[in-house]
């Protein structure tokens, strides 16, 4: 039990602490004006940030509630997946990695806001006029975590047998 708790916090902190580099490294050496293409019409490295949540949601709003309710909510999950992982034991293996993925994503966003107000994005992917909203290490694993997390929902589970 120990183990796996371990394991699972060890992932998420592993994944907060790559988020805050990268986000860091960012910071320090791209500008706003910077485009690096890495796979010429797919793939760049950009600075940009986002003071909204996921696809650049709320990032115009004036509220002053915005960011004070984007912390709160981020908080709730931080502690309520934090609660999940506290017994990893009575998850699948595939909901353990997904709560621990999804616990550093928000983790590393989480931090963000609070300290700054807004969550630092570099990796833009598109192709021709279409492109995907700019994201970052953090969100890269709330999406794989959520995906393992349904992966787990819709795959047929064992049945153990009833002993009366």
């Amino acid at each position: 039990m120990a183990d796996l708790r371990v394991k699972a916090y060890g992932t998420a902190a592993a994944i907060l602490a790559l988020d805050r580099l990268t986000k860091w490294w960012i910071e320090r050496h791209v500008s706003f004006l910077d485009t690096h293409r890495i796979i010429p019409g797919f793939f760049d490295i950009i600075h940009s940030e986002n003071r909204g949540v996921a696809f650049g949601l709320f990032n115009n709003s004036t509220s002053q509630w915005r960011t004070t309710l984007l912390i709160l909510g981020a908080l709730v999950a931080v502690v309520a997946v934090s609660a999940l992982l506290w017994k990893p034991e009575r998850l699948d293996t595939a909901s353990r990695w997904g709560f621990a993925l999804v616990l550093g994503g928000a983790a590393g966003n989480l931090l963000d806001r609070i300290l700054w107000g807004r969550v630092t994005d570099f990796l833009l992917f598109y192709a021709g006029q279409y492109q995907w909203p700019a994201f970052n290490v953090a969100d890269s694993a709330v999406v794989i975590g959520s995906g393992l997390l349904v992966i787990d929902l819709i795959r047929p589970k064992r049945r153990t047998a009833n002993v009366s």
